[in-house]
């Protein structure tokens, strides 16, 4: 037995998605909406028994590997990593050789090593004594927090780090820049960070991807903060600072706080607000919503106090109300930033945590405090900022109190202020041409053909459900070909088992009726009160591909009909219109 067969057969796919996704039992099967693309009904479905997921939208499916792979955007030698150590299964020496050679791992260690020597450099080595000097007296950040978070001090010298992992550890250079700690110049390997403080980013899972930099004195034209460039790990849009720390606060407080800066994140742990984590740039992306909606669905943003602040929730309201997050907005007091504002009151910004306000309420009166409202050009400006976010809400009676809460403030009519933000919500709405991830459409035959087996295999006891269906069904012939062999196997496999078993049942099948077998086995059902409600269903079912059958035949007649009328053959005219005329009975029988 292969050690991935060992993986699949020690971990429940169930549970194991439940970690990461609520699941609802249906029938035999469980399900929920598609975590890889927008749905409203649930098309995701999860089989115990067959150990398999499958989306009837996306058309995406596999197992615990492909789910953990297209989850979490992952190779599947890290995956099976991953897998290996949740199950207990010892990675052989060849597996384990080839998991150490894949890119990714070499640039993980890469950056474990990096981030162990600048911490090294900051609080032991003398070179340090500057910056952390700096972290404790200046930024009150205490020594127990800059060992938890491994911060550390990217020395002036311009290539220690790179002559430490290349010298001493032996890696190569190319991997040095591939990890985004070093550069080329003029063919000499140099430090992509030279002295600033050095603060991990890490993956949800704790491993470290990449780097933010923080100049610690006053320096002409250079930037605050420098990140690690884009790298096979390191994803800007895709990172927050602290994750890995808050997940389980976020959890359990079921709200996440996004802070812009490091520093803002670390004061918040330091006193006690935990569930907090930074945005590595100036506003969310759908690729950070959707992380974070993994562990919540209520953000509170808590962005620095100015412009461009504002701006920043502004362009993450459209993303957060696609995903359906709940947001609100926490106003720092005393202070522009979490921060400073901790820094001058604690107890004031705790406060604000736990009053935090509406997204919509908070743009309401900023927006209406930077314009003037009693000039035509203030009342515009106004409408036309405010209306362009109103047109978010789903809640009709939430937009409504909105719109006339505008219409009170402005001085003007509901009704005007309605139609105008009818107007911007159809501008907005223009249709947009996107690329289909849907599968190809099948005709209506097709779709009850696999409705109708799945009615079959997914039933407890088939027996009696398959005798109808045998019997039912003799003069008809399937459209897919794959059923009507699934349902010969079955029959056969019935006359000789008193007991359905479907694994059992898939071992006398053929590599090639798996697909097919899983599609149906998988397909959602709705559930029946009882056993003659559910054979009530078959037998509908069967009668509604039965007309099928019906109608092709009687098309078929009506043209042979023709051609003898043509021909003159009175005889088989008339023969031919009493089949026609029978079928037309059956097809109301039907």
């Amino acid at each position: 037995m292969d050690q991935t067969t060992r993986i699949r057969e020690k971990i429940d796919i169930v549970s194991f998605i439940s970690e990461y996704l609520p699941l609802k039992k249906m029938g035999r099967n469980f399900t929920r909406q598609c975590p890889f693309h927008n749905e409203k009904s649930p098309s995701f479905v999860v089989s115990p028994e067959r150990q398999i997921w499958h989306c009837f939208g996306c058309n995406k499916g596999g197992d615990i590997f492909t789910f953990l792979m297209e989850y979490e955007r992952l190779e599947f030698i890290e995956a099976l990593r991953i897998l290996a150590k949740k199950a207990g299964v010892e990675m052989g020496e060849s597996s384990y050789d080839k998991t150490l050679s894949s890119q990714k791992e070499t640039l993980y260690r890469i950056n474990r090593l990096a981030a162990e020597f600048y911490h090294f450099v900051l609080v032991t080595h003398a070179v340090g004594k500057q910056a952390l000097g700096y972290l404790l007296e200046k930024r009150a950040v205490h020594a127990g927090t800059i060992n938890m978070f491994l911060l550390g001090l990217a020395p002036k010298a311009g290539n220690v780090l790179s002559s430490y992992l290349v010298g001493k550890k032996k890696y190569k250079e190319e991997d040095v820049v591939a990890a985004g700690l070093g550069t080329l110049r003029n063919g000499r390997l140099m430090d992509f960070f030279v002295d600033r403080i050095m603060f991990p980013l890490t993956d949800h899972r704790g491993n470290i991807i990449g780097f933010s930099g923080r100049v610690f004195s006053e320096k002409v034209d250079t930037p605050k903060y420098i990140n690690t460039r884009e790298t096979t790990l390191y994803h800007k849009g895709s990172v927050f600072f602290g994750l890995d720390s808050a997940k389980e606060e976020i959890k359990k407080h079921q709200k996440a706080i996004i802070v812009e800066g490091e520093l803002d994140v670390i004061s918040c742990f330091q006193n006690g607000i935990k569930n907090v984590v930074a945005i590595k740039g100036t506003a969310l992306t759908e690729n950070q919503v959707n992380l974070l909606g993994r562990f919540t669905q209520k953000i509170a943003l808590c962005l620095d106090e100015d412009r461009a602040g504002q701006e920043a929730i502004k362009r993450s309201l459209p993303i957060l109300e696609k995903k359906g997050i709940t947001t609100t907005v926490i106003v720092p007091s005393g202070g522009k930033d979490a921060d400073e504002s901790l820094k001058k009151d604690p107890y004031a910004f705790k406060h604000a945590v736990e009053h935090d306000a509406g997204v919509y309420d908070y743009l309401f009166e900023k927006i209406l405090g930077q314009n003037d409202k009693s000039t035509a050009e203030g009342k515009r400006r106004i409408a036309q900022d405010l209306l362009s976010f109103f047109h978010l809400i789903e809640n009709e009676i939430v937009k409504e109190h909105f719109l006339r809460r505008l219409s009170v403030a402005l001085d003007t009519s509901y009704e005007s202020i309605a139609r105008q933000a009818d107007k911007i919500h159809k501008t907005r709405n223009m249709p947009i041409a996107v690329v289909s991830t849907q599968i190809p459409k099948r005709d209506r035959q097709e779709v009850l053909e696999e409705y109708l087996l799945a009615l079959v295999v997914q039933n407890e006891n088939p027996h009696e459900i398959n005798k109808v269906v045998a019997g039912l069904l003799k003069d008809f012939v399937f459209k897919t070909q794959a059923y009507i062999k699934i349902l010969e196997k079955l029959n056969t496999y019935l006359l000789s088992h008193t007991v359905y078993n479907s694994k059992d049942f898939l071992t006398t099948l053929s590599p090639e009726l798996l697909p097919a077998f899983d599609a149906c086995f998988l397909l959602p059902l709705a559930l029946f009160e009882d056993v003659q409600n559910y054979e009530k269903e078959v037998r509908k079912t069967i009668a509604d591909l039965r007309s099928f059958d019906v109608r092709a035949r009687m098309k078929l007649l009506g043209e042979e009909v023709r051609h003898y009328e043509k021909e003159g053959n009175i005889e088989l005219v008339e023969k031919k219109q009493q089949e026609l005329t029978d079928l037309t009975k059956s097809l109301k029988i039907t």
